[in-house]
């Protein structure tokens, strides 16, 4: 299940005619040439041919390695900003197909949709949830996504469910008990938040969550916060912010 924020980074695109791609600022312990911004603009230069180029600049909001998408987010709105911007004319379906490449989750942002996704998280049903306001926290620790899909005690045969007995029932994530267990302040985070509501893991972790009724009940957990946690609120939506910014081209279904 995927559930957009109206909270995220910032990125701003800059035309150059050289065809070189320049990230600033850099990121501390990711090679220019390995962060996904710089990989998406790659894969759309050579997808589409084209010889120009930009200067991208990032305003980070988003904590790193907190497993709410902040990577595969910023890919995506790199697909479709510079797309608008070197006038590539490729539609969702293309920068979708692009996207998947890179990371299984860029697709949902390309596609700027809340959305319940199967497959490896390519396979998109939209969807609309009751608006709620989360409280996002984040304990000060990075957990490695590689590490726990890799790890021998991840659960592997959890039964599939459909969206319909997700809407009606909920459902888990099978990485919270590992993570959990190799990385005790998550669970002190969520033991912290779970007084205040349902507190579940994001992702892989480390960020974790709750969903509140209101913008004034999330802010007042928020401004408990134990100091070696940080966190912010955010309004969950339906539709993506970057797509009401940037013009982008339907697929044949209109999807």
């Amino acid at each position: 299940m995927f559930q957009l924020l109206d909270r995220g980074d910032e990125l701003t695109f800059t035309l150059r005619e050289d065809g070189e791609i320049h990230l600033s600022p850099a990121i501390e312990g990711v090679a220019h040439e390995d962060n996904l911004i710089v990989k998406a603009a790659r894969a759309l230069q050579q997808a589409s041919g084209t010889s120009l180029g930009a200067d991208i600049a990032l305003d980070k909001r988003l904590p790193m390695g907190g497993g709410i998408g902040g990577g595969s987010s910023n890919a995506a709105t790199t697909l479709l900003g510079l797309n608008a911007l070197w006038n590539c004319g490729l539609d969702q379906d293309q920068l979708a197909d692009i996207g998947v490449a890179l990371g299984a989750d860029v697709p949902v942002f390309v596609r700027g949709k809340t959305a319940w996704a199967e497959g490896v998280g390519e396979v998109l049903q939209p969807i609309d949830i009751p608006e709620k306001w989360y409280l996002v926290a984040t304990p000060n620790c990075h957990v490695s996504t590689a590490e726990i899909f890799s790890h021998k005690d991840l659960t592997r045969d959890t039964s599939a469910i459909r969206v319909a007995a997700f809407l009606e029932r909920g459902g888990r994530n099978d990485c919270q008990p590992l993570v959990q267990k190799l990385y005790p302040a998550v669970g002190e985070a969520l033991d912290w938040l779970g007084q205040f509501g349902h507190a579940q893991m994001t992702g892989t972790g480390a960020s974790v969550f709750a969903a509140f009724d209101s913008e004034a009940a999330a802010t007042a957990v928020l401004q408990q916060l134990p100091e070696n946690i940080e966190g912010f609120v955010a309004k969950g939506v339906d539709n993506s912010p970057a797509l009401s910014k940037i013009p982008v081209h339907k697929n044949a279904t209109g999807v």
